[in-house]
């Protein structure tokens, strides 16, 4: 162990309780029994963090089961002092003097961090959107912090990180040109920065949310393990927090999955607009986790992340894809399949007509609504609400598929009209009327309430002319839509 020679009895005592040695970092050791584990934190000094003195770290516990309290009440259970009796004797929670502090939880299986689950595949397509779901909660719950100069909080973030990487040893000359590529993001981007901390996006967020930081516990995402020792860097702008768990699982999974955690994120939140800043906060969570991960296993480890930093502040160019047609023709899916491949870091942003109606209705997604959320000023409400959110997108350079019927030629009209000054594609999905009956009629736990009979009515009227690119939707027309794209000449 190489807990500080003051704390030996201290540590000696939690092992002899957990039965095993301590889960280490640089600032805490952390023993894990059977039935509890046992949190005690470093007697460090380490410029960012200071648990040199017996006050700080009682302070500094406290503060963290304050904190995760509330996402994880199961999980945190109290601060309890380690002490010495008359005969010099020590125990936890005695009368005698108190000469450390410790935290108690409940165990979590290994195998149910959301790190080991992603290193055995096991991140599939509702646990990710679990993730996200709790990540919005999460967010939810917290307060605005108001008076926040957020482009002067990036500022001292990226001062800090430029700092701390070239002491980790990460090549000067990049680390430098990655520097003023940074500044250069929060000077052009500071009214935008300013304008959601006065909206209320600035927040006492998680701060250090990556999959590591997240476990199963009774079946759900559960956050724990947030920042504690810094209020500055973690009241930040809760899109900052997200971006930290999308490099997270760009970087240990592919664009894939990051992109499916944005917009299930979205989704639930409405919070289309933080995709303009999703550049620089991916950046600088990517160049944070360099020098993180070049001090503790070596520059050539830190060297992917430094990579991932600077690639995202050069995004592809926002492009509008929509893609249109009848219930049942795979709209969602072709949504999904091409948004990871399109412009900026994490790929394009989904606006789902569905997903939008049942957020006005304060419900998520898969909730079934009646039939008076239908009306047509409700879907016409639902078409302006998909309409503003693309263009807000679009405008902070951030591709957009909008993703809905639009069997109306004027909701065409008005999604093209989003586009501003990035190219528009049009994608109308086509599959015999029986294949359509069947997979309206076979769909479960899905956004749409569209049933046979909608199905039926739709495709009775006419649609007026089609002037997008039609796709034969009966098999699987993603690889005609990639190559409508342009994305790897229409492989999958």
């Amino acid at each position: 162990m190489t807990v500080p020679s003051e704390q030996a009895e201290v540590a000696a005592l939690l092992r002899r309780l957990a039965g095993r040695d301590p889960v280490e970092t640089h600032v805490s050791a952390v023993f894990v029994g059977p039935d509890t584990v046992w949190k005690l934190k470093k007697a460090v000094a380490l410029g960012f963090l200071d648990f040199s003195s017996l006050a700080a770290r009682e302070h500094f516990l406290r503060r963290e089961l304050e904190i995760n309290r509330p996402a994880a009440p199961a999980l945190y259970r109290d601060v309890v002092p380690a002490t010495r009796d008359a005969e010099g004797g020590l125990a936890l929670g005695g009368a005698g003097e108190v000469v450390d502090w410790v935290l108690r939880m409940a165990p979590v299986p290994a195998e149910d961090f959301l790190d080991a689950v992603a290193a055995r595949g096991g991140l599939d397509d509702p646990l990710l959107d679990a993730i996200a779901d709790a990540v919005f909660a999460l967010h939810a719950a917290l307060p605005p912090v108001p008076g926040l100069d957020a482009p002067a909080a990036m500022m001292r973030v990226l001062e800090g990180n430029g700092t701390a990487a070239l002491a980790a040893g990460l090549p000067e000359a990049r680390v430098r040109a990655l520097l003023a590529a940074t500044r250069g993001w929060i000077i052009r981007l500071s009214p935008f920065l300013a304008a959601r901390a006065a909206a209320g996006h600035v927040r006492r967020c998680h701060g250090d949310l990556h999959l590591g930081n997240l476990c199963l516990l009774d079946g759900r995402v559960t956050p724990f393990d947030a920042l504690e020792f810094d209020e500055a860097l973690a009241t930040i702008d809760t899109g900052y927090d997200l971006a930290f768990l999308l490099m997270d699982l760009e970087h240990r999974l592919g664009r894939a999955a990051a992109n499916r955690v944005l917009n299930r994120h979205a989704a639930r939140s409405g919070d289309a607009g933080l995709v303009a800043a999703l550049p620089l906060w991916l950046s600088l969570r990517a160049m944070i986790r360099a020098h993180v991960v070049a001090r503790a296993k070596g520059v050539d480890q830190g060297m992917p992340y430094l990579a991932m930093a600077e690639a995202v502040l050069a995004p592809s160019p926002p492009v509008l894809v929509a893609v249109g047609g009848l219930q049942g023709t795979g709209k969602s899916r072709l949504a999904r399949a091409l948004a990871p491949a399109l412009g900026a870091a994490p790929g394009a942003l989904v606006l789902r007509s569905d997903e939008i109606r049942k957020r006005r209705a304060g419900l998520p997604p898969e909730a079934r609504l009646p039939p008076d959320a239908y009306t047509p000023a409700a879907s016409a409400a639902v078409f302006r609400e998909l309409t503003e959110l693309a263009a807000e997108a679009l405008r902070g350079g951030h591709a957009v598929v909008a993703d809905a019927a639009f069997l109306r030629p004027e909701e065409r009209a008005a999604i093209e009209s989003a586009r501003g000054a990035a190219p528009f594609i049009g994608l109308w999905l086509e599959a015999p009327l029986d294949v359509l009956r069947a997979r309206v009629a076979a769909r479960r736990g899905d956004a749409s309430d569209a049933d046979v009979a909608v199905l039926e009515a739709a495709a009775a009227r006419d649609p007026g002319p089609i002037t997008w690119h039609r796709l034969e939707a009966g098999a699987d027309p993603v690889p005609a839509a990639r190559c409508v794209l342009g994305l790897n000449g229409g492989g999958a």
